[in-house]
């Protein structure tokens, strides 16, 4: 790609660097993106979280490091109708399989659209022509049309982060099809894995008669060709080791080794959200401790869950959920010197993560459906090599495609993932040494700066308009 060429970023929320490495802040997009926008000097767009009343024509901008953030306030009913309705309450739970929580209400998908457009609105000033624009995840899908619409021939790529549901599920949604012929006017799509990857070209086939070329990811309709592709998103390899050798990682390893009483510490770390799996969790953890009533003194399960969408209803049920399922076990198996579950609602720094990582021999994993879940792999990139623990993954994360050497697991089961536990809590060391070379080559060369080329490079093979 031409070194003059900036890359803008437009996401829902935009990593501002005052909030970087600020508690809670666990991975995602702001690990993923930022090398690539230092090394074009690029721009960050989109909201900067705040509610205002009357919304204004203004964009914050500030830059650091050569990367410019610029952003956007909303008006509480944008947040309402566009953010936590239709993006959180509609696309959200759909595109993970619970069509049971997805609400379809007309109202929210206005919002949804009206803020898609004021996005544009305000994003088109800042794009110069030469600029390679990258839209992030559902809550833009229609970003990129807005834009054609408005005018700009830049080349422009989507990736979605979380999974695309089949098409006999996708296709209760309301307008479905309009959804996707905004996406086809993106000259690039990325999605986790190869199975999203098929239902979205299944989608195009058989819903929009579409013409499509499975060997190269070409979607063409009405004369314009789109190309997907699949690109696993990894972790920042050399950044994550390198926090290992912190004084914050070692003195939270250590901590957490102390508190444990020579019990072996079992670890989850994730947003506290349904598609995680976290009650199903629980009850594989009160089936374990139900058949091996002994073990109680051998193993300390931590739950950390940093709250989010606090204003969604389903997710102030499933926090009430887990903090009862969580009070039952520690109420039956409890003794006046040991507590079995500990659940944290909370966040920590990516420094404190990798210290308790490092002390836990077993990371639970287990999401009922994931785009990719990059906590599978930092606590890969935690272990020691000498002595590695164990992990229990989802086989309906997006990255057990990539490391099928982990205990894999059906997160549905509590039976699955009782004998799960037990397997991991008795791996000889010699077998988790051999899961975890097998593991950790994908984690340190699949990492997050390929991950950027890989993308940038086919957006730019995909030509400008």
């Amino acid at each position: 790609m031409r070194e003059t060429s900036r890359l803008v970023v437009v996401s829902n929320r935009v990593a501002v660097p005052k909030a970087r490495g600020a508690a809670g802040a666990q991975g995602g997009l702001a690990g993923a993106l930022n090398a690539a926008l230092k090394k074009r000097s690029g721009v960050w767009f989109g909201w900067s979280g705040q509610e205002v009343e009357q919304q204004t024509g203004e964009i914050s901008t500030q830059t650091t490091d050569g990367v410019t953030t610029a952003t956007i306030d909303l008006s509480k009913r944008d947040v309402d109708e566009y953010y936590n309705g239709y993006a959180n309450s509609t696309l959200w739970p759909l595109f993970h399989y619970r069509l049971d929580l997805a609400e379809y209400e007309r109202e929210t998908g206005k919002g949804y659209e009206r803020v898609n457009e004021r996005f544009a609105q305000m994003l088109e000033p800042l794009v110069e022509p030469e600029d390679v624009v990258w839209i992030h995840d559902y809550h833009l899908i229609p970003l990129g049309e807005r834009l054609r619409a408005r005018g700009l021939k830049n080349r422009i790529g989507f990736f979605l982060h979380i999974p695309w549901p089949p098409t006999r599920l996708f296709v209760s949604l309301p307008f479905h099809e309009r959804l996707v012929r905004t996406m086809l006017h993106y000259d690039l799509l990325g999605f986790q894995t190869k199975e999203w990857l098929e239902s979205f070209l299944h989608y195009c086939r058989t819903e929009l008669g579409a013409e499509v070329d499975d060997d190269s990811g070409a979607v063409t309709l009405e004369g314009r060709t789109t190309v997907a592709r699949a690109y696993p998103i990894g972790i920042d390899w050399d950044h994550f080791s390198a926090l290992g050798e912190t004084g914050e990682a070692r003195q939270a390893q250590q901590r957490l080794m102390s508190s444990t009483r020579h019990r072996t510490a079992m670890i989850g770390v994730d947003r506290l959200d349904y598609s995680k799996g976290l009650p199903e969790r629980l009850d594989g953890i009160s089936r374990f401790f139900d058949r091996h009533p002994d073990r109680v003194r051998d193993l300390v399960f931590v739950q950390v869950a940093p709250p989010s969408r606090e204003d969604v209803e389903s997710y102030k049920e499933i926090r009430a959920l887990l903090e009862r399922k969580a009070g039952q076990i520690n109420g039956a198996r409890s003794e006046v010197d040991l507590v079995p579950v500990r659940y944290v609602n909370r966040g920590y720094s990516h420094a404190q993560l990798f210290g308790f990582f490092r002390a836990s021999k077993i990371g639970l994993v287990t999401p009922l459906r994931d785009g990719m879940n990059l906590v599978a792999k930092e606590y890969l990139a935690a272990q020691d090599p000498k002595d590695p623990g164990v992990l229990i993954l989802s086989r309906f994360a997006g990255a057990a495609a990539q490391l099928g050497d982990a205990v894999l697991v059906n997160p549905h089961s509590p039976d699955d993932l009782s004998h799960a536990i037990r397997i991991a809590l008795d791996m000889p060391l010699a077998e988790r040494r051999e899961r975890y070379e097998k593991l950790i080559g994908t984690v340190r060369d699949d990492n997050v700066q390929s991950w950027t080329e890989d993308f940038l490079r086919d957006l730019d093979a995909a030509g400008a308009r």
